[in-house]
């Protein structure tokens, strides 16, 4: 009875840590570890203890995508270690799948039983494609900082160079929610299709690579196609700040894009 007991504070630590956050977790491995105790003493089968690691291995996943895939600070060296939590947890459904499966096969199980092995692997299978979009998507701005960063460089070591980079326009020097506001509606009358922002404000990319993105706006528009160029007139037209970046650092992705506001500025470290 004693045994069982130990069992279902397990198994409910685990259901807690996939539900909190990693204090949870830890208390679940703490449990663990009295189990882990009872297998070598012999009082508990081998594969309970395998499958409550499985379990704990799941809910540290869940809870290490929570903070980034699901969070709002997801740096650029965080997004291997989020697709491999997002392939773990779509691997151990598939194994599940699998298994159930078999069991049908064997005429063990009736096929209906598949249906919540099906439906939990399909939610798997979307968040990997979550994390692969949210990967893309900080290295992406990643490369429109360090096109920003190349741009600084450039104007203050070739400043001949710098329209190579990027075109600038300061306009009335005035950027604002508002104003923005004003060229988002104004961009999805135009082509039927809402603003493709890839930044809106500060992120954890842009204070990893030490820049202060505070109150301005990075979309995901090559400046030389048709929406880039249709929105370069609008805001010149507008008379509002943009930089338009063709090009990033060598070597880097292409980084192009078109800022909105003034220039970021490189966070004070230290104080």
């Amino acid at each position: 009875m004693r045994v069982l007991c130990l069992l279902v504070v397990v198994c409910a630590s685990v259901v807690y840590a996939q539900a909190g956050d990693d204090p949870e977790v830890v208390r679940a491995r703490a449990g663990i570890e009295k189990l882990r105790a009872l297998v070598e003493a012999g009082a508990v089968p081998r594969a309970e203890l395998q499958k409550a690691e499985a379990q704990i291995a799941d809910a540290e996943d869940a809870a290490f995508l929570r903070k980034t895939l699901y969070g709002s600070d997801l740096t650029v060296e965080q997004t291997d270690d989020m697709m491999a939590a997002a392939q773990r947890r779509f691997d151990r459904r598939k194994a599940a799948f699998d298994e159930a499966h078999k069991l049908v096969e064997a005429g063990v199980a009736p096929e209906l039983s598949l249906g919540t092995f099906l439906d939990e692997l399909d939610r798997a299978r979307r968040e990997f494609s979550l994390a692969e979009s949210r990967a893309r998507l900080a290295m992406d701005l990643a490369a429109m900082a360090r096109a920003e960063e190349s741009l600084e460089n450039k104007l203050s070591e070739e400043p001949a160079e710098a329209p190579r980079i990027a075109e600038r326009f300061d306009g009335d020097g005035v950027f604002t929610p508002g104003i923005f506001s004003k060229v988002e509606a104004a961009f999805e009358r135009h082509f039927g299709k809402s603003l493709p922002v890839s930044a809106m404000g500060e992120t954890a990319v842009h204070r990893a690579l030490g820049f202060d993105h505070t109150g301005r706006v990075d979309v995901a528009i090559n400046p030389d196609q048709p929406e880039g160029v249709w929105l370069r007139e609008y805001l010149t037209k507008n008379r509002i700040p943009f930089f338009a970046f063709r090009q990033a650092v060598p070597g880097k992705a292409t980084g192009a894009h078109i800022h909105l506001g003034p220039m970021s500025t490189h966070l004070k470290l230290g104080g």
